[in-house]
């Protein structure tokens, strides 16, 4: 049914959600995996050069690591995903992604907002079933640790 999944992962519980739902759905549906980690871009806090630099280098390495991480996880179920990591807009970058890789189905996990968040920021969900070409998967069924394990070990054995 899908043949190029992007997963959207952020490192939130809301994250971990989308990962191993998309990736459950990737293995049964045998299909091309990519995932993607955006570190948000400077908050316009006005810092000393070489401490912004710093600031932002540490911030790099924690989102690389986050994502090998999550292609670690990724290939425990038995998939080879292409991994991405950028700077900007979570949203923005998630479409220029999916437009990228020609992906028929992206996964996003949710987090609920608070009516003032909602405000300010917009609807998340909104701006990706807009810009997006293809379908849109909010993850919410937690799969447990048991059955995910289950599932690696599964994996695992067939290899």
């Amino acid at each position: 049914m899908y043949r190029r999944i992007l997963l959207a992962y952020d490192g939130t519980l809301e994250g971990a959600v989308a990962l191993r739902e998309g990736a459950l759905l990737a293995r049964q549906s045998r299909a091309k995996v990519f995932i993607l980690s955006v570190a948000p871009q400077g908050g316009g806090v006005a810092l000393a050069d070489g401490v912004y630099a710093a600031a932002v280098s540490h911030q790099m390495d924690s989102y690389k690591d986050l994502l090998a991480k999550g292609v670690a996880r990724l290939r425990q179920l038995g998939l080879e995903p292409i991994a991405r990591l950028t700077v900007g807009e979570p949203v923005k970058a998630i479409c220029a992604f999916a437009r990228e890789v020609d992906a028929d189905l992206v996964v996003v996990g949710h987090q609920k907002k608070g009516l003032l968040d909602r405000w300010w920021s917009g609807s998340t969900g909104a701006y990706l079933s807009d810009y997006i070409r293809c379908s849109l998967l909010i993850a919410r069924n937690q799969v447990s640790d048991e059955e995910f394990a289950a599932e690696i070990e599964a994996a695992t054995e067939k290899a």
